[in-house]
């Protein structure tokens, strides 16, 4: 046996910016880091403790200079000066109201605190491109109350005064533009799932109910324009002061902060990759649980969303701009960004594959009895996962040591050139060593491709940490060099790997004479050398697509052509047009599998699909004679397709919100109650209501809570500041932006942005507007003060209608058409079960046979990114869901975050399944002859696992318990697993004695030679005659890699299992179900 090799010696590796080619030394381990200690000096220091007058004067000086010295930093950060921003455009929106010259300007009406209103909902503390998105939804959402006020006044004037229906009017009013038009507004929010465009409902919400329920004129039937140009004015003024503050005071580009979070995903892709390699090389599992590596998966986590957030709105800039091919350029780094993202995920998955392998060498119950070397730690933590149970009675395992690297390889040593010509592998294949464990197998493995790997990865982390991304408009410096660098570095690699591979299936034929058992773990551990080397291999190929994505975005920067061709709306209608006409004979664009739609990153889980209820007509078998009969069946189809339209959430929603706002709304033209309606403010209540009504239960406690916590913190501060100022205008101005400047911290540098906003919009619509009564407004409002406003009234009137808002929003919301998140997280999680149950029914490689010609993958295009964005929207309604309250119990989140957690790696391993497939090549007839030869177990194992999803989703939905029957998935993969060996070792005999015939025929001139085709061992049938196929090693790898990833997912499908049997119990034989 070759001495046990403890470090890893050098390879060649390619040098990125120059390309050359480098032996010197380097190291891919992160230096652990755990961030500056903070000094004394930063500290704030105790009073309590210092023993003297002078000790304690010295401490509290220290203390005012080190919280100066961190306001001030805070200040210069961009929450800080986001929040400096927007409490400055709250004070010019308020002077809309103090300021006479202002106010005068917007009339003499109430009203005018809606200023303040607009800025507080599209505050400045954005990017310029959100800016111009909130601007136009600003701009529509008020043009739409304008346009339900017209016509509500059109209605009044035309059916109460020019021909005295005054009810019916009032009945159609309700129906037609507060039940429709709000219900509309209700339908926009929840369909879009946008922060803005549900700020934009709310404002267009106010201009609706202020003008129908409060103004008068609908009462009255006058039709009257003074509150429509009022409106316009405001939302003139709101736009021009947000817009100004924005852009000149620290302005922030969505542009420039797109491609800063592109430099940091790209850092943390490149340590991640470092770390993931570094892990599997030194067999340290602990890799993978270390600061630097948490924290490099925590940044990118958090840098992908603000990538999503920052391409979006830097969308609108660069439209604005001129840029269009930029940005579609940019689009396309980003996602490519995201492709190397998910191959990181899949060389983490392969990477836990050895760990997962080897573990059992520590913790199998035949260990206690392996023989080691007294240098063997047989307490080191390293690896994990078993094997093959079928194999694990008689196998001999001997501990994995740690593989370093070199103690030479430091970076502070990496231009030192070190001599490696005499270096060389201290195994050789052709020594005829025979390994005795599969831990020696990865130590082959390792010493034969390690240096090459390790060469490889350097070469791209050095890329990934060097992006080329600047501000727009300056020059992306991309080196010309990095593409061949990389070109080399994977060409290096092939050909060690290659070779590595060859060699390492030398070393397991070597070993025909140990026993069955051990020899099948041989073969398994060498499929996961194999495995993690094609992901690496695949990481590479994305690399390659990235490089390409940056040549071709630094090419379009350098034209700086300017279109402007989204204004052409006109192609976008052709567009359309051609998209609905279908094209025949167009069979390039005819894919063997359909593309998935793409699901908006804001779109919610629909829940049960369509193909699952069973919803279709049989009215084609029903009897048609008879006129009643006829009417009967024509009619009935159609009725139950408004049926079934009715039934959709979306337009359930919608309509539940025109429901509940007619039921409130109809006090304001009931003569009994209408006083009682504006006495108590009753809009105020039907805005809140509004902004209460959420799509599912937990949403809307979760809004009702903060709601209702931040009108009564505004209402308080009011009453304090009024008699603090005393009606005085400078003084309640200076007062509001304090207390705007507590609320705007709350929503930018907390994030807590709803509390924070109703906290300043209660202190608006009672500051604001009493103020404004004191100033002889023309309103009706000598109920609360008049010019002399009682305060403490106005604000008890608030509270009290948006307390009654609330709690109506929240009984609509239970009691119409009441849409649990539990419910809807619960159908999506068994949806997705389901889904990926079928998905991987399809066999992943049987389509490699099916479609011979062209190779895809056995996921549809696009089907991958759908399903994790459903992932990531479960994970949404889970959070959802935290927030409802039932008899029963709290909703379980932890429980529910674990199992997420593992259908998370179930659908990393579905990722890397499919690069296998996809980037495979044309099958050898090697390959074919051992695809077809276990076609039965494949199907099999495919049934076995989309049976074990359908079981998982079945318990999930139904909440009812598993039992001990669930059919066992490992077991038909130990089965296709024994089938391979003994192909390989019967195939290999065979070749063996039909070698020895042909060479005793060549001695004997004889014709005569015995078969080539033995009976195989077992119940397995016999080896199939290829004919003149020969099979090599590495025909093998495809199914190895398949069996590898079938035992990723087998192993979190236990993982799911066990948790729900933690939920929802287990029944076994003996229990009594017959009541």
């Amino acid at each position: 046996m070759p001495p046990r090799r403890q470090k890893l010696r050098n390879g060649t590796w390619i040098i990125p910016g120059t390309g050359e080619r480098t032996r010197r030394s380097f190291t891919l381990r992160s230096h652990s880091y755990d961030g500056p200690t903070a000094a004394d000096d930063d500290q704030i220091q105790s009073l309590v403790d210092a023993p003297t007058l002078r000790d304690k004067t010295r401490n509290a000086w220290h203390n005012v200079v080190v919280s100066a010295d961190r306001t001030w930093a805070w200040a210069q950060s961009p929450k800080g000066r986001g929040t400096i921003k927007c409490s400055i455009a709250y004070l010019l929106a308020s002077l809309g109201t103090f300021w006479h010259p202002a106010a005068k300007f917007l009339g003499p009406m109430d009203g005018k605190h809606i200023v303040a209103t607009i800025v507080t909902y599209f505050h400045p503390a954005r990017s310029a491109g959100s800016q111009i998105e909130a601007v136009a939804i600003a701009i529509i959402a008020v043009c739409y109350a304008m346009l339900i006020g017209i016509c509500s006044m059109a209605t009044s004037v035309l059916l109460g005064d020019v021909l005295d229906l005054d009810k019916f009017s009032y009945a159609l009013v309700l129906i037609l533009y507060i039940g429709f038009g709000l219900g509309f507004v209700g339908w926009v929010k929840q369909k879009l799932n946008n922060p803005l465009v549900s700020v934009g409902a709310s404002i267009a919400s106010i201009g609706i109910i202020t003008i129908i329920t409060k103004e008068g004129s609908v009462h009255n039937a006058v039709f009257s324009t003074d509150k429509i140009v009022q409106y316009l004015k405001i939302l003139f003024m709101a736009t021009v002061i947000s817009t100004v503050v924005n852009l000149i005071l620290w302005p922030v580009s969505a542009r420039n902060q797109l491609r800063q979070s592109m430099r940091t995903a790209s850092i943390s892709l490149g340590r991640m990759l470092s770390m993931i390699s570094s892990g599997f090389l030194s067999g340290a599992e602990e890799e993978f649980t270390s600061k630097s590596f948490t924290e490099a998966s925590a940044t990118y986590t958090t840098t992908l969303a603000l990538m999503n957030k920052n391409a979006r709105e830097s969308k609108y800039e660069y439209y604005f701009l001129g840029h269009e091919q930029i940005y579609r350029h940019d689009k396309a780094v980003l996602k490519s960004i995201e492709s190397l993202a998910q191959s990181t995920g899949g060389l983490r998955s392969a990477a836990n594959t050895q760990f997962e392998l080897l573990k059992e060498i520590s913790t199998g119950p035949l260990s206690a009895n392996i023989p080691v070397s007294p240098s063997t730690n047989v307490f080191s933590p390293v690896f994990g996962r078993s094997f093959s149970s079928s194999f694990k009675s008689n196998s001999r395992f001997t501990r994995l040591s740690s593989i370093d690297e070199a103690s030479d390889e430091r970076s502070d040593r990496e231009d030192e050139f070190i001599p490696t010509r005499n270096r060389e592998p201290s195994f050789s294949a052709s020594s005829d060593f025979s390994p005795r464990s599969p831990s020696e197998i990865f130590e082959i493995f390792i010493e034969l491709l390690g240096p090459s790997m390790k060469s490889l990865v350097h070469t791209m982390a050095e890329i990934l940490k060097q992006p080329p991304f600047d501000a727009p408009g300056s020059p992306i410096e991309v080196n010309e060099q990095f593409k061949h660098s990389l070109a080399e570095a994977v060409s290096l690699y092939n050909e060690s790997r290659g070779a590595a591979l060859k060699e390492l299936y030398k070393t397991i034929e070597n070993a025909r004479s140990t026993s069955e058992s051990i020899q099948a773990d041989f073969e398994e551990v060498a499929a996961a050398c194999g495995h993690f080397s094609f992901s690496l291999l695949s990481f590479a190929d994305e690399m390659t697509k990235y490089l390409d994505a940056l040549e071709e975005l630094k090419y379009i920067s350098e034209q700086e052509k300017r279109t402007w061709n989204w204004l052409k709306f006109w192609n976008k209608i052709r567009a359309l047009w051609k998209s609905r006409t279908p094209t025949e004979d167009d069979v390039e664009n005819q894919a063997l599998m359909k593309p998935v739609k793409r699901m908006r990153q804001s779109q919610l889980p629909q829940g049960i699909p369509k193909v699952m209820k069973n919803e279709g007509l049989r009215w084609d078998k029903a009897p048609a004679n008879g006129i009643w009969n006829t009417i009967v069946r024509k009619m009935s189809p159609v009725i139950w397709r408004f049926l079934n339209f009715i039934a959709r959430d979306d337009i359930r929603f919608g309509l539940k919100v025109g429901i509940g706002a007619t039921l409130y709304a109809m006090f304001a033209f009931i003569p009994e109650t209408m006083d009682i309606y504006r006495h108590w403010r009753g809009e105020w209540g039907l805005l809140s209501f509004m902004i209460v009504c959420s799509m599912t239960v937990g949403a809307s406690n979760a809004t009702g809570l903060a709601r209702f916590t931040g009108t009564c913190m505004g209402a308080i501060f009011v009453v304090i500041n009024w008699l603090i100022a005393d009606g005085n205008p400078i003084g309640l101005a200076l007062l509001g932006w304090a207390v705007s400047f507590g609320a705007f911290y709350i929503m930018v540098d907390r994030g807590n942005a709803p509390f924070g906003r109703f906290i300043l919009l209660s202190y608006n619509v009672s500051s604001l507007y009493a103020y404004s009564l004191s100033q002889s407004v023309e309103d009706d409002d000598d109920d609360e003060g008049g010019i002399h406003p009682r305060i403490r009234e106005i604000a008890f009137h608030r509270v009290v209608a948006v307390g009654i808002g609330i709690i109506w929003g929240l009984i609509i919301c239970r009691l119409i058409w009441a849409l649990p998140a539990r419910k809807k997280f619960k159908e999506g999680l068994a949806v997705l079960y389901l889904q990926m149950g079928l998905i991987w029914k399809r066999g992943p490689l049987a389509i490699l046979l099916r479609n011979d010609a062209t190779f895809t993958s056995y996921m549809k295009i696009g089907e991958q990114a759908a399903m994790q964005r459903y992932a990531a929207q479960l994970q949404t309604l889970r959070v959802s869901a935290n927030n409802e309250y039932e008899l029963r119990g709290p909703f379980p989140f932890a429980t529910y975050g674990r199992i997420m957690a593992s259908t998370q790696r179930i659908l990393d391993a579905f990722h890397a399944m499919s690069l296998v497939t996809q980037k495979h090549g044309r099958l050898s007839e090697g390959e074919k002859a051992l695809l077809n030869h276990t076609a039965e177990e494949r199907a099999q194992l495919c049934a076995r696992i989309c049976h074990v999803f359908e079981v998982l989703a079945s318990s999930v939905m139904l909440e009812y318990p598993l039992t001990d029957a669930i059919p066992s998935v490992m077991v038909i993969r130990d089965k296709l697993l024994g089938k391979i060996f003994r192909f390989r070792k019967e195939h290999n005999a065979s070749l063996d004695r039909t070698l020895e015939d042909e060479l005793a025929e060549h001695s004997n001139g004889n014709g005569n030679g015995k078969a080539g085709v033995t009976a195989m061992l077992g119940a397995m049938g016999q080896v199939p005659n290829l004919g003149d196929v020969t099979l090599e090693e590495p025909d093998y790898a495809l199914l190895y890699a398949y069996a590898l990833v079938t035992g990723q997912v087998a192993k979190e499908l236990k993982v799911v299992e066990k948790e729900l049997e933690g939920l929802f119990g287990r029944l076994d034989e003996d229990a009594m179900l017959l009541e």
